[in-house]
């Protein structure tokens, strides 16, 4: 909503002066001006991209005006979720968990948080560092390591959409000046017509500066700037997944592990400790030893260990 409300804010600004000017709205309105600028950016897009960044561009251009995906409440989940787990592999063994990491739909503590389920990113991020753990086959520093390759994979794969939108803002300026060529190409060919033609054309050649220069710094450059914001926001919350999991490798109790996640929260954030710890004796819930597939209704509630 905030990033709908900043483009809305640039249009009306810039045509909101135009119009105060007595400016007329319809000179502005070029079709082949259009076509020139915003088709050639579109082919440029596609040459120097391939096809798997341009999809997921296009999904992180629509994400950058949705809600942010990691707040507060969600940080909270996730940690909850983990202090869940922990406090479970303690309980019954941490390899007693190995179906509950391969087939996560259906363990009675991942079942529960149905938002981590579909978000497969972070899904395969935690279950397939909680696997290495079930196995037993890496230890503390080695896992660490793992994850933070994991999540450089990912940070270079969020960083490539990011990279194409400005490129691509980089040309538009660039762009509206080959637009602003031809029109005056197109003009020279009318030179001798009546001055009001003449005019009308020049109009049209300056609109596709106008409108490669606009693009470039109202539009998708900004965007480009938001969807960087956004990835370094998913880093920082795998970044605080990853350092629970390795506290609780190296040997941390599960509320330890979660407070050292809780720390590595972005300030803005970050859930205060009394309220973590309320929301962890309020809602969390961890299956009867035992009896592995008892649904969540028929849980019991965990206390802080």
């Amino acid at each position: 909503m905030v990033a709908i409300l900043g483009i809305l804010a640039v249009f009306l600004a810039v045509f909101g002066g135009f119009l105060l000017e007595n400016g007329n709205l319809w000179v502005l309105l070029q079709p082949a001006e259009l076509l020139i600028v915003g088709g050639s950016a579109a082919g440029i897009v596609v040459v120097s991209n391939p096809v798997p960044v341009i999809r997921r561009m296009a999904r992180g251009a629509i994400a950058v005006f949705r809600p942010a995906p990691r707040t507060r409440d969600v940080y909270l989940g996730h940690m909850r979720m983990l202090y869940e787990f922990f406090l479970y592999s303690q309980r019954v063994g941490i390899m007693e968990l190995e179906d509950d990491v391969d087939r996560p739909e259906q363990s009675p503590i991942f079942a529960n948080y149905p938002r981590f389920l579909t978000d497969g990113a972070t899904r395969n991020f935690v279950c397939d560092s909680l696997r290495m753990l079930v196995l037993g086959v890496t230890a503390p520093h080695e896992l660490d390591q793992l994850m933070e390759m994991d999540m450089e994979v990912q940070r270079r794969a969020r960083h490539e959409p990011v990279n194409a939108l400005s490129a691509a803002a980089d040309a538009l300026p660039g762009l509206g000046i080959v637009a602003a060529v031809l029109g005056v190409v197109i003009t020279m060919q009318a030179i001798g017509a009546a001055p009001e033609t003449v005019g009308q054309k020049v109009a049209a050649a300056l609109v596709g500066t106008f409108l490669g220069i606009l693009l470039c710094y109202g539009v998708v450059g900004p965007i480009a700037a938001r969807l960087e914001h956004l990835g370094e926001a998913e880093a920082h919350f795998h970044q605080t997944l990853k350092i629970a999991i390795a506290s609780f490798a190296r040997g941390a109790s599960p509320i330890l592990a979660i407070e050292y996640a809780r720390r590595s929260i972005p300030e803005e954030l970050r859930p205060p400790f009394l309220e973590m710890e309320m929301s962890i004796k309020r809602d969390a819930r961890v299956p009867p030893i035992g009896r592995p597939g008892t649904p969540e209704g028929s849980s019991a509630q965990s206390q802080p260990a």
